[in-house]
């Protein structure tokens, strides 16, 4: 880098070696970047095998920065190499859209999308421990961030990458593969066509919902034969009306899509509020979105001001003289791949007050509606935070009274500031709080005459923990709740 060759833009996630060389000549000293390069392996490898055996393999190789680190000088003849260091840029990847005022939203965030990858602000980067000081600054400068945004690592960067190791073929280490189970009641609903075919014919799911509710496990449970068949039947059944649902996050190929859109082609009235704001997942939705508009379908793209982040379906099925409202409200998304690799709950039912809650639910998501009272549900940012506040408070109360008080809740992370507070007042109140939280955690248990009354946990294991639980003693009158929502500022308690 000099004077004619400006200091570049670099990609959100780049790993790249700041180079010192010297003009053997004149001694001075310039900085170089090399990129390290994203189309190639991270790892080079070198692998032995012992008699053919996969069991016997024997993994050699280095990272690919360390490689180029060791070959520098090919791109720099006849220069001298003084040092190299490593280093890693991220980039803020929120869009600066402001719905209200955009003409067309997809539009808008098409040509985000195109920016985020070089022009949004660097807000981290993470650099070799050994960097000079002076180097340092420079390169901070460069990239317009402060001191207390540079990290010093020491080791690998990208941990992402070691998913590879992963892909190695030693099935020693790795989990057996495991066959997600067809629930008993939703087998039963299930026939399979004659000659040991593996489609499926689902027209007895509504049937078996009738008979009561099913709550699904995912993925200890099939998501495939509950949910995808939920939504496959709804499309193909001639007495369901009307299909509406929430996509916040979906699969490269996904069947829903594909019957959501038969749906369509079957004459029904199909709605479909899918999340363009879901963020890392905004241009696999705005493909999904033109798809759907196309085959007739209604979309909508979110509420302006908010994302929705909920995952629920209300179907409309005309039985005998009226309509019945089946609906299905999960814990995860709709994705056929995340199905498989995390945990999730979700209720199939066609419980009258939920389907009339969920109706109302859609009304203000598709719609104009104003409705703020909801019998069954919380939904932010209308009642979730009051409602959750209340059922924290009424364990208070039996608590205080000397009755057994007790809240357990599982999450993916806790950060409201208000509802940590309220928990500590619950905990000094006698209530004992149990909490499974994933990822982050800003309360802290165990302290004495603040939190003695609450522990916490985390569950690291096979599958990604996800699923959101919220359970309530009630002097014996347990309530428990599901849905998308932690107890974190930004998604859940506004």
């Amino acid at each position: 880098m000099d004077a004619s060759h400006p200091f570049p833009k670099m990609a959100n996630l780049s790993l790249n070696l700041a180079v010192i060389v010297e003009d053997p000549e004149t001694k001075i000293q310039r900085f170089a970047r090399v990129k390290i390069p994203d189309s190639l392996p991270r790892f080079v490898t070198m692998t032995d095998w012992e008699d053919g055996e996969a069991a016997n393999l024997i993994w050699r190789g280095m990272p690919l920065e360390q490689v180029i680190a060791r070959n520098l000088k090919t791109l720099f003849p006849g220069m001298n190499l003084v040092a190299h260091y490593l280093f890693r840029i991220t980039r803020d990847g929120d869009f600066p859209i402001k719905e209200a005022e955009a003409d067309d939203l997809l539009l808008a965030i098409e040509q985000e999308i195109s920016k985020r990858r070089v022009d949004g602000f660097v807000c981290r980067v993470e650099m070799d421990p050994s960097m000079p000081t002076v180097l340092r600054e420079q390169l901070a400068k460069d990239l317009g961030v402060k001191p207390e945004d540079v990290f010093e690592i020491e080791g690998l960067m990208n941990l992402k990458d070691l998913f590879f190791f992963a892909s190695l073929p030693v099935p020693d280490l790795k989990y057996p593969d495991w066959t997600p189970l067809i629930p008993p009641r939703i087998k039963s609903a299930l026939a399979l066509h004659a000659g040991g075919s593996d489609e499926r014919d689902t027209r007895g799911l509504f049937e078996e919902i009738r008979h009561g509710d099913i709550l699904v496990h995912h993925p200890y449970e099939s998501f495939g034969s509950s949910v995808e068949a939920f939504i496959s039947e709804a499309a193909d059944d001639p007495d369901v009306v009307a299909i509406k649902m929430t996509l916040y996050r979906t699969s490269g190929d996904s069947p829903i899509i594909k019957a959501l859109i038969r749906a369509a082609l079957n004459q029904k009235q199909v709605a479909v509020l899918v999340e363009v704001l879901a963020r890392f997942d905004e241009a696999n939705n705005i493909v999904w979105a033109k798809k759907l508009e196309q085959a007739g379908v209604h979309v909508v793209y979110g509420v302006v001001g908010l994302k929705t982040h909920t995952k629920t379906t209300l179907v409309v099925r005309r039985e005998g003289d009226g309509l019945r409202r089946y609906i299905h409200v999960g814990t995860g998304n709709y994705n056929s791949k995340t199905s498989n690799l995390y945990t999730d709950l979700g209720l199939f039912t066609c419980n009258e007050t939920f389907g009339s809650d969920l109706t109302h639910l859609f009304n203000y998501l598709t719609g104009y509606s104003r409705q703020n009272a909801y019998e069954k549900l919380l939904v932010a940012p209308l009642t979730l935070r009051s409602g959750m506040v209340s059922l924290i408070q009424r364990e208070m109360n039996v608590a205080r009274a000397g009755g057994d008080a007790r809240v357990m809740a599982k999450m993916n992370s806790l950060t409201d500031i208000d509802m940590i507070n309220l928990l500590y007042e619950a905990s000094q109140a006698g209530v004992k709080i149990d909490l499974i939280i994933r990822g982050v955690c800003c309360l802290i248990p165990q302290r004495p005459g603040i939190s003695e009354n609450i522990n916490v946990v985390s569950i690291v294991g096979r599958y990604l923990e996800h699923s959101r639980i919220y359970y309530f003693h009630n002097g014996g009158q347990e309530e428990l709740y599901i849905g998308s929502a932690d107890w974190m500022t930004r998604n859940a308690c506004r």
